[in-house]
C-alpha cells in the first residue's frame, strides 16, 4: 500500500510542479524527482551519498566493475561519490519511469553512531559502494510522511527535519544498512576510501599521487589500491580521470570558456590528450558537445 500511495503522491506532485518528462529539484524537501515517458540513452554522472527509489518502469546503473538493474519497487544506495552511466530502460507514456533521490546527510548518519552496532568484518560483506535491494515499506511510509510535511510550512519546519532522521536511521536498520554502517567509524576501510575520494575531489587539477594519499589515509599502497577499487570500481587514476571529465563537460555547457582553459582547470596539460580522452568517454569530441547541447 505504501509503494502505491508514495507512487500516487509523486506523480500528482510532479503533475502539479514538474516538467512532463525530466528532473524536477523539488526544493521544500531538497529531493529530486524524475519521470520518464520513454527509454534513454546513456548519461554519465556523479552519483554522491543518495537513495535512489525507483517507483515504476527501471533503469541500469552501470560503472567499469558492474552493471545494476533497478526495478520498480528497488532501491540503490551510493556511499560514496562515485562516477556512473545510466540510463531508464523501461517506460511508456502509460507507465512512466518515476523515482526519487533522496540525498544521503552524512553528519545526520554519523551522529547516530553511538547508537549503532558495528558494521561486520569485510569478508562478510561485499565493500562496493552501490548496494541494491528490494525497499522495505517502513522506508517508503516515512518518505511518504516526509513529502507530505514538506508540502506545508509549520509541519515542514516541526517535522520533517524529525521524518529525515527517521528516514536515516531506517536506511541503518534496513537491508542497506551494513555499507553505511562502514561510514559511522573513522577507522574502517570504507571509511578512509570514503576520505581518499573526497581528497581527490576537492581539487581534481592537482596530480594524484596514489602512494601520498595511501599515506594520508592511514593504508599501505597495496591495501589502498586494493580497497578503493573495491569500493569504487576503478582505479584512484581512473576515478580521478572521470571526475575531471565530469566537471569539465559541465564546464562546457554552462559556460563560454576556451576549451583549452577548461582542459587545464580540471588538470590536463595537454588539450589535445584531453580532446582524445573526453571523445572516448562522451562519444563526441568537447567542441562538438558544446555545440550540440547549446542547439537542444
Amino acid at each position: 500500500m505504501a509503494h502505491g500511495a508514495l507512487l500516487d503522491h509523486l506523480s500528482a506532485l510532479l503533475d502539479r510542479e514538474g516538467p512532463a518528462q525530466g528532473a524536477l529539484a523539488h526544493s521544500p524537501s531538497g529531493l529530486h524527482f524524475l519521470r520518464f515517458t520513454a527509454p534513454t540513452g546513456q548519461d554519465a554522472t556523479v552519483y554522491r551519498p543518495l537513495l535512489c527509489l525507483v517507483l515504476q518502469g527501471a533503469k541500469e546503473v552501470a560503472t567499469s566493475r558492474r552493471t545494476l538493474r533497478v526495478a520498480d519497487g528497488q532501491s540503490l544506495v551510493v556511499s560514496h561519490a562515485l562516477p556512473v552511466v545510466s540510463r531508464i530502460t523501461e517506460a511508456a507514456p502509460g507507465r512512466p519511469y518515476v523515482a526519487l533521490v533522496f540525498p544521503i546527510d552524512l553528519d545526520l548518519l554519523r551522529s547516530m553512531a553511538a547508537d549503532v552496532a558495528p558494521a561486520r568484518a569485510a569478508s562478510q560483506h561485499d565493500p562496493f559502494s552501490i548496494s541494491l535491494c528490494q525497499t522495505d515499506l517502513e522506508l517508503e511510509g516515512a518518505l511518504l510522511r516526509y513529502l507530505g510535511q514538506c508540502d506545508h510550512e509549520d509541519s515542514r519546519r516541526l517535522l520533517a527535519s524529525i521524518t529525515a532522521r527517521e528516514i536515516h536511521a531506517r536506511l541503518l536498520l534496513g537491508p542497506h544498512g551494513e555499507p553505511l554502517r562502514k561510514l559511522l567509524w573513522h577507522e574502517t576501510r570504507g571509511s578512509r576510501i570514503f576520505e581518499a575520494t573526497r581528497e581527490i575531489q576537492s581539487d581534481l587539477a592537482r596530480p594524484l599521487v596514489v602512494g601520498d594519499l595511501a599515506d594520508r589515509v592511514g593504508m599501505s599502497s597495496s591495501a589502498f589500491f586494493e580497497h578503493f577499487k573495491a569500493v569504487t570500481g576503478t582505479s584512484p587514476l581512473q576515478y580521478q580521470k572521470d571526475l575531471r571529465l565530469l566537471r569539465a563537460r559541465e564546464a562546457l555547457r554552462s559556460t563560454n570558456e576556451k576549451v583549452s582553459e577548461i582542459a587545464f582547470g580540471v588538470g590536463y596539460e595537454s588539450s589535445a590528450q584531453f580532446s582524445r580522452e573526453y571523445a572516448r568517454k562522451f562519444g563526441v569530441p568537447p567542441r562538438q558537445d558544446r555545440s550540440v547541447h547549446a542547439a537542444e
